[in-house]
C-alpha cells in the first residue's frame, strides 16, 4: 500500500508539470505484508493466500540485526526480502550540532566544537560516469534489450553508490552520537529543474548534476540518526554557498576550490564555508524531537517506498 501511495504521489506531481504524463505501472512484482507474517526461530512465514504460506530462511547476520527489535513490515520480491524494523528510543538532547554540506564529489561537515571533516565521494561520481559511458555505447534499436541492459547497469551503479553513501552516512551519525550533537542539513528542493535540457548547460554537465545522489544521502543520514535518537533539522539553502561564514558578507571565487572575502581579507575552502554557514543557521533552529523532551519515541528503519533494510537471499525461499 505504501509503495502504491508513493507511485501515485509522484504521478500527481508529474501531472502538474505535464498534463500528458504517462500513467504509472508497477514493473516489478512484489508482496508487501504488515500484519500476517511471523518470525519463528530462523524462519519468516509469509502468507501468500488463504491458508497457504512460504517460508524464508534467515541468515545469521539478519537474525542478529532483527534481534530485540519489532518487525513492522515485510516486502518480498524476486531478488530478496526487505524488513522494516521499529524500536523504542530515548531522544538525545543535543549539546551541539553538525552542519552538513552535500556536494557532487564530497560531503563536508562542520561541528560546533570547531572541527571540520571532508568525506570523499569522487568514487561515486566515477561509477556513475562509467555506467553512463557503457550505456551510451549500446546502439541496438531494440527497446526490450535496451531496457534489460540499462536495468542491469542501473542496478550496478545503484548498489555501488549506495554502499559508499552508507559508509559516509554511518560515519557522520556515529560521530554525532558520540558527541551528542544534532544534525543540520540544507533543505534542497527542485534542483533537477535547474539542469533540464535547454537551460544552457552541456550534456555531460547536466548528466553529472542530474545523477547527484543528494536525496539518497539525506535519507540515509536521517533514518540512521532517528534510529539512534539524534534529532535532524533543515535550514534554507539561501546564502550558504556565497556568504562568508565569519562575517556574513558576500564572497567571490578565488580559484576552483576557494572563496575570497574582501571584508575579512581571507580565502576559505568553499565547502567548509558552506558547512559552517549551515551550522550557523542551525544554531537558530530548535531541535524538536518526535515527542516531548526526554520522552521515549518510536524509530522505524524504512521509509514510505519500502527501501530494503535487511536482505535475505531470495534463493532460500521454500514452499511451506
Amino acid at each position: 500500500m505504501s509503495r502504491a501511495a508513493g507511485i501515485l504521489r509522484n504521478y500527481r506531481k508529474e501531472l502538474k508539470r505535464n498534463r500528458s504524463a504517462r500513467v504509472p505501472s508497477v514493473t516489478r512484482l512484489s508482496l508487501t505484508d504488515c500484519y500476517g507474517f511471523r518470525v519463528v526461530h530462523r524462519l519468516v512465514r509469509v502468507p501468500v493466500r488463504r491458508g497457504e504460506y512460504i517460508f524464508i530462511v534467515l541468515n545469521d547476520h539478519t537474525l542478529r540485526s532483527i534481534s530485540g527489535h519489532t518487525p513492522r513490515s515485510l516486502t518480498l520480491t524476486a531478488n530478496g526480502l526487505s524488513i522494516s524494523l521499529s524500536k523504542e528510543i530515548a531522544e538525545v538532547e543535543p549539546v551541539g550540532a553538525i552542519g552538513i554540506d552535500r556536494n557532487l564529489d564530497n560531503v563536508t561537515t562542520a561541528d560546533s566544537d570547531g572541527s571540520t571533516l571532508r568525506h570523499d565521494l569522487g568514487r561515486a561520481t566515477e561509477i556513475k560516469a562509467r555506467c553512463r559511458e557503457t550505456k551510451s555505447h549500446f546502439k541496438r534499436n531494440d527497446a526490450r534489450i535496451r531496457r534489460v541492459v540499462y536495468g542491469k547497469y542501473g542496478r550496478i551503479q545503484r548498489n555501488r553508490v549506495n554502499s559508499l553513501l552508507h559508509n559516509v552516512s554511518a560515519s557522520i551519525v556515529k560521530r554525532a552520537k558520540k558527541k551528542r550533537f544534532g544534525i543540520v542539513m540544507e533543505e534542497i528542493k527542485g534542483i533537477h529543474r535547474l539542469y533540464r535540457k535547454g537551460n544552457g548547460q552541456g550534456t555531460n554537465y547536466r548528466a553529472r548534476l542530474n545523477s547527484w545522489s543528494f536525496y539518497e544521502l539525506q535519507r540515509q543520514i536521517e533514518y540512521k540518526a532517528r534510529w539512534e535518537g539524534i534529532p535532524v533539522a533543515y535550514v534554507a539553502a539561501r546564502g550558504t554557498s556565497v556568504n562568508c561564514s565569519k562575517c556574513g558578507s558576500r564572497t567571490y571565487p578565488n580559484g576552483r576550490r576557494t572563496l575570497f572575502c574582501p571584508k575579512c581579507d581571507v580565502s576559505v575552502d568553499r565547502d567548509v564555508n558552506a558547512a559552517r554557514n549551515i551550522l550557523a543557521k542551525g544554531r537558530g533552529v530548535k531541535f524538536t524531537p518526535d515527542g516531548p523532551p526526554g520522552a521515549r519515541v518510536e524509530a522505524v528503519k524504512g521509509n514510505e517506498m519500502t527501501t530494503p533494510i535487511l536482505r535475505a537471499d531470495g534463493g532460500k525461499v521454500t514452499q511451506g
